[in-house]
């Protein structure tokens, strides 16, 4: 069982991992930003919690592959086609690594969650490589 100084901790660094994620979208004025994803990360540890400690005995499984699903449906509504093209797919690609890091922090596996924030972070901050490629 959790104790309560370890549920705190879980919460706090879901928090400051989505923000991390949520501001380089935000610096760059997208849609979902700062506050969506620090939710999208707390939301889906909080369910991760709950799925391993409120329900003993019962398939843990069951509520990540909601989480994982669920936030499809998110990452669905950043995108945006027009006739000349698809925008928001990198927003809701970000959405979906932050619902993993989430996820992460709320089973417990902080170097994971903290180690794949500072890749998407840097991955996020590519798009000045990508045009100069182009």
């Amino acid at each position: 069982m959790l104790t309560e100084f370890e549920l705190l901790a879980r919460i706090i660094l879901a928090f400051i991992l989505g923000g991390v994620v949520g501001f380089e979208r935000e610096r760059v004025d997208k849609p979902a930003g700062l506050r969506t994803h620090i939710l999208v990360s707390l939301g889906s540890t909080q369910f991760t919690i709950l799925s391993f400690y409120a329900f003993p005995g019962s398939d843990p499984a069951r509520i990540a592959a909601y989480v994982v699903a669920g936030i499809g449906f998110i990452g669905a509504g950043a995108i945006l086609q027009t006739p000349e093209r698809v925008v928001g797919v990198t927003t809701a690609a970000s959405l979906w690594v932050t619902a993993s890091i989430g996820m992460a922090v709320g089973i417990g596996f902080y170097l994971a969650a903290i180690l794949v924030t500072a890749i998407t972070y840097v991955t996020l901050r590519l798009a000045w490589f990508e045009k100069k490629i182009k």
